[in-house]
């Protein structure tokens, strides 16, 4: 099986300098930062998107771009490219509860079926595959910090349900094609991500607590704000992401920042940042929403020599800028 996998490899490797990388999801808030970063790094980059959560605002700085490919597709249907392709990046997902919530199926679809297709894509290639999973996959854990030994608290028929299913069977045909296949693959637990780029109403603690401040409207906690998690800026989380694709590692990997937070606190340090006077009001806490999140990255620290570096004053400076823009404040 691995001869096999290293003929198709040397078969299809690009003959240019420059290695070829296919991101699913490429103009969504992740996608499109990974993107970046790949061509900052002397990628050619195919971006794939159905636009469904994804915008080309994310990637219109990139129109005319040498190294850089935007198809518009479903990545349920069947992925035909001509070429090489070295890695397979496939970070396809409605990724906020409004979103999930909204489109159970498809984000079911796009989990199995998605991934399925991207897997097929990296073992015609002889590409390397990377899945973004999440920390949604431990569910509202028991155990604190998560470390990728813990199996998840998950409520399979719940309303979440939906993603973090998805998520957790995309992990486990990763690991199918990895051993009947022998493709190279990556699992990528990413915790809670914020930065520019965020859409405005997606539901997300970022995004509807800087709006609500900037715009002077009372900040939403939902149950009494004693809830944590861990906020990592978008450049450490995509930095962390490609070291472990670069990797020699094939089992899950958390990559989040360990600064745990309540969500009173996270709200007062938003108020801070943005001099606002909103008052927090307290609505019920949605059903299964995690009480604690927060990584034990001790794996990316020793096998990546990762560790998030954007302190979360700057990062919110980052983020409250480009949301001052959209809403024109």
């Amino acid at each position: 099986m691995k001869n096999v996998k290293t003929a198709k490899r040397s078969a299809v490797k690009s003959k240019s300098a420059k290695p070829v990388s296919v991101v699913t999801g490429g103009a969504g808030f992740l996608g499109s930062h990974l993107t970046d970063l790949l061509l900052s790094r002397g990628h050619r980059v195919i971006a794939i998107d159905n636009l469904v959560t994804g915008s080309t605002d994310n990637i219109a700085h990139l129109a005319g771009h040498p190294d850089f490919k935007f198809i518009q597709q479903d990545v349920t249907e069947f992925l035909f490219l001509e070429g090489p392709v070295d890695y397979v990046w496939h970070f396809a997902s409605p990724a906020s509860p409004i979103d999930y919530l909204e489109l159970p199926i498809q984000t079911l679809k796009v989990g199995s079926l998605g991934t399925h297709k991207a897997l097929g894509l990296a073992k015609h290639k002889g590409a390397r595959f990377l899945v973004a999973s999440t920390s949604e996959i431990y569910g509202d854990p028991i155990v604190h910090p998560q470390t990728e030994e813990y199996w998840g608290n998950v409520n399979t028929v719940g309303p979440r349900g939906c993603y973090d299913e998805s998520k957790r069977f995309g992990e486990a045909l990763t690991m199918a094609y990895h051993n009947e296949h022998g493709v190279e693959t990556r699992i990528v637990r990413i915790f809670n991500t914020y930065g520019p780029r965020m859409r405005l109403k997606d539901g997300r603690v970022v995004p509807a607590f800087v709006s609500q401040a900037l715009e002077g409207k009372p900040i939403t906690v939902f149950g009494d704000g004693s809830q944590t998690r861990s906020f990592c800026y978008c450049s450490d989380l995509i930095e962390g992401i490609y070291r472990l694709m670069m990797s020699d590692y094939h089992m899950p990997v958390n990559i989040g920042n360990p600064r745990e937070m309540t969500m009173v606190q996270f709200a007062e340090a938003v108020k801070a940042a943005i001099g606002s006077k909103s008052k927090l009001v307290f609505k019920p806490l949605p059903k299964d929403d995690p009480k604690q999140r927060k990584p034990d990255i001790t794996k990316a620290r020793k096998l990546l020599g990762w560790e998030p570096v954007v302190p979360l004053e700057k990062g919110m400076k980052q983020t409250i800028a480009y949301f001052k823009k959209k809403l024109g404040v």
